[in-house]
């Protein structure tokens, strides 16, 4: 897929007032969607300055060494909205967010949680994933990813992933980090909101600079079990977040020699 390609759809904005059924469609095409400018600078300093104040220091991950070992996935949560932290209420509670939510999910939609992820420097973001088994097309989770500063190549952390996957199968079984044909590469700025499809094939490239952040409110349609998101597929292994433990070895062995 072109740079001319990339470039055209991690750049596309809408006007005001908004198309919502238009930017459905445009998600459901592609399984993603990118609006620059969502969110105002204000509201990203704010809850960018509470990010840094919870980050301070050492934070340890929720996520056990033997997970960030196998998935090679290196970041720390941190989830606002469970700990009482109004501010990040309001790009949930936005207007424009509900209604774009609204047209993707249809009606009944929820909210789930937020959650920032934070990556330091000299990390290796996130591997491919999809937030849950896509065998079970119905069940499945909307990201809506916010972003308080600007994912820039001399920091890294860029959101890579592959276009129309979310109409597929599971990610096939191999490099956890290994390259596709067709997958783009998005460079969020201070303001940008992703929407981003369960199924859909991505991943957080690796850390070199300073630290990565972005937020992630997730959102599920009417039905959708609670724990949608508690097995996810990676390349080489399912993983249940609530028992901490492998649920399916994915791993590619390497051909013997001679065969």
């Amino acid at each position: 897929m072109g740079e001319a390609f990339q470039k055209r759809f991690q750049t596309t904005l809408f006007p005001l007032p908004m198309d919502y059924p238009a930017l459905a469609k445009h998600f459901w095409t592609h399984g993603y969607l990118v609006i620059e400018d969502f969110f105002a600078d204000s509201l990203m300093d704010e809850l960018h300055a509470l990010i840094l104040e919870h980050f301070q220091g050492a934070s340890d991950s929720c996520l056990n060494d033997d997970f960030t070992h196998r998935s090679k996935c290196e970041i720390v949560p941190w989830f606002p909205q469970r700990e009482g932290v109004e501010a990040f209420n309001r790009p949930d509670d936005d207007a424009r967010m509900q209604a774009l939510t609204a047209a993707i999910l249809g009606a009944g939609w929820h909210s789930q949680y937020s959650m920032v992820m934070y990556s330091a420097r000299g990390t290796n973001g996130q591997a491919w994933h999809q937030d849950s088994p896509p065998e079970t097309k119905d069940d499945y989770n909307l990201n809506r990813l916010i972003y308080t500063r600007d994912i820039v190549p001399e920091i890294g952390g860029e959101l890579r992933l592959v276009p129309q996957t979310h109409l597929g199968g599971p990610l096939p079984a191999g490099d956890p980090n290994g390259d596709f044909d067709g997958q783009i590469t998005l460079y969020p700025k201070k303001g940008t909101l992703v929407l981003l499809h369960g199924h859909n094939w991505h991943r957080v490239m690796p850390v070199m600079g300073q630290y990565r952040v972005s937020t992630n409110y997730r959102a599920a349609p009417q039905g959708t079990p609670d724990d949608v998101t508690d097995v996810c597929v990676y390349r080489n292994m399912r993983y249940r977040f609530s028992t901490n433990s492998v649920i399916e070895d994915r791993t590619v062995e390497a051909p013997m020699a001679g065969t």
